[in-house]
């Protein structure tokens, strides 16, 4: 497992992005790069980023056909990030494409392939109403995380409520991100399915993915490190 949370750069912009950075001067940290940062930046944001030597999952979520998935991962592969993703419900050919192109782009090193079930910002309710998927929230996630490791992903990103079965069902070893992590006393926002650092590794998060209660923290570092120490002093779960 991980030790160290993987910190959300929602940030619109590298001069907000590189100001909260500055926080952590000394700290090789392990941060996400969402569409948001990326596709308003560019590449150059990941090359900024490497040269600070922080770790880098580019959560750009891709989903299209098979053929366009496996030339855009040949590309971004050459990025030299440490984890990509893109959406299950693009189906194992697109899955095991995307991996085709990382293998393509970056031979012997590619980047960590994962897979989004369902995203912590959907409800049951949701899901049965807008994507007409009958069965239960935890049935559609778990037949996702089957699909992605049928396709050869390493692993999923999910909620925490979702992980404990996918170890069983797909294996210790089969990676599970989960974002939507609050500390008890932060607001929920967007996120339907949440828990605090210290449930998440008790209910078997591989990693997890600490936004605002980090970056919009009056003190960020001192909010870093009470993320990192609830995360890393729970017992190893498989």
């Amino acid at each position: 497992m991980e030790k160290e949370p993987i910190i959300a750069l929602d940030f619109p912009a590298w001069q907000d992005t590189e100001q909260f950075l500055q926080l952590f001067s000394k700290e090789s940290l392990y941060v996400k790069v969402g569409m948001e940062l990326y596709l308003q930046n560019g590449p150059v944001i990941i090359e900024k980023l490497k040269e600070m030597n922080h770790r880098i999952f580019l959560d750009l979520k891709l989903h299209d056909i098979p053929n366009t998935v496996q030339h855009a991962m040949k590309g971004l592969a050459n990025l030299g990030v440490d984890m990509i993703n893109v959406h299950a419900a693009g189906g194992e050919r697109m899955m095991a494409a995307a991996r085709e192109g990382l293998e393509q782009g970056a031979p012997g090193n590619r980047p960590l392939l994962l897979a989004v079930t369902q995203l912590t910002s959907t409800s049951e309710t949701q899901m049965h109403r807008e994507q007409l998927i009958p069965v239960s929230l935890e049935e559609s996630v778990l037949h996702y995380a089957k699909l992605t490791k049928a396709a050869g992903c390493d692993g999923v990103v999910c909620s925490v409520h979702e992980a404990a079965r996918i170890g069983e069902v797909c294996g210790a070893e089969f990676v599970r991100v989960t974002p939507g992590i609050r500390m008890k006393e932060d607001e929920a926002n967007d996120q339907k399915r949440i828990a605090d650092p210290a449930g998440a590794r008790a209910l078997g998060s591989s990693m997890i993915v600490v936004g605002r209660s980090i970056t919009k923290a009056a003190d960020p570092v001192k909010a870093y490190q009470k993320v990192k120490q609830q995360w890393g002093e729970m017992t190893d779960v498989k």
